[in-house]
């Protein structure tokens, strides 16, 4: 097996389909066949099984798939690692993002960033933010930017913090929120533990939540239009977008905000696309129109 092997078994799992399979390997179906019936005679054992639906590992294909994985992580590492060995910063730099941040913030600083570093392949991945971590940890990105308070033994450094804002077409006396329509988006647990810790703070009943919606961009179309009130982060809310935001602050005064983290490994900052990024967002180099 080679490394070519490795991802035609990763293809087969993530489409669970060999045409669809080939397809994103731009290779055909037969040629895809072939290779799978040759890892099969090598190792003595069924790895697929065809089913109705298109085709499903056996316990020893499953076997094989973790492997797989395994060895596509360490190629890819030792790939990053010997690029990383030249004085010059070239190579990928694999990254995730929390898909709100990827969303408003990231693509400028990834644009100056290789007006800098041109010779630098980006490799981006986005979700929430705890999808991110467990990238951090199954190592399959070197780098990681966040929103929120999430467990990580390795390194953190502090990006930005933003404060939580009520937003609303019309201002709002707080004490009305509770019988106003409320209006939830999807977001990480970690902010929804957050502002549920808030909200109990401050009121003995249950917002009166109306609409659950998908995104923070869709909920900010939905108080646009008068439909409800939202409490969205200042990132949601730096441009004039014809809300009134009014800020929280808990029962102390303390104002609540939400923090930005780049995480990485220990041995990540050994590479130095990631010891270059990090320079990139603490210098503050202006991003190029």
């Amino acid at each position: 097996m080679d490394d070519k092997d490795w991802r035609i078994l990763k293809a087969i799992a993530e489409e669970k389909n060999l045409t669809k399979a080939a397809a994103r390997l731009y290779i055909t179906q037969p040629a895809l066949t072939y290779r799978l019936k040759n890892i099969e005679e090598e190792f003595g054992a069924q790895i697929v099984l065809r089913i109705p639906s298109g085709v499903e590992f056996t316990p020893q294909g499953a076997c094989l798939l973790a492997y797989a994985d395994e060895m596509l992580q360490k190629f890819g590492s030792v790939k990053e690692r010997i690029k990383n060995m030249v004085d010059k910063v070239q190579g990928s730099l694999r990254m995730g993002a929390s898909s709100v941040f990827a969303h408003y913030t990231l693509p400028k600083i990834l644009k100056g960033f290789i007006t800098f570093y041109p010779e630098v392949e980006i490799a981006l991945k986005t979700g929430f933010s705890s999808k991110i971590v467990e990238m951090l940890e199954r190592q399959e990105i070197t780098l990681g930017i966040v929103r929120g308070e999430h467990d990580w033994s390795g390194e953190r450094f502090l990006l930005s913090e933003e404060p939580l804002c009520i937003a609303s077409r019309e201002p709002i006396d707080f004490a009305d929120l509770p019988r106003l329509p409320h209006i939830r988006y999807g977001a990480d647990a970690a902010l929804h533990r957050l502002l549920d810790d808030w909200w109990r703070k401050n009121f003995n009943t249950p917002p009166n939540t109306t609409m659950e919606v998908t995104t923070m961009e869709t909920a900010r179309q939905m108080v646009l239009h008068g439909l409800g009130w939202s409490i969205l982060p200042g990132i949601g809310l730096a441009r004039k977008y014809g809300l009134v935001k009014q800020p929280l602050f808990w029962p102390d005064g303390s104002p609540l905000i939400r923090k930005t983290w780049v995480l990485c490994s220990n041995t990540s900052l050994e590479l130095q696309t990631v010891r270059a990024f990090l320079a990139y967002l603490e210098s503050g180099k202006p991003i190029p129109e």
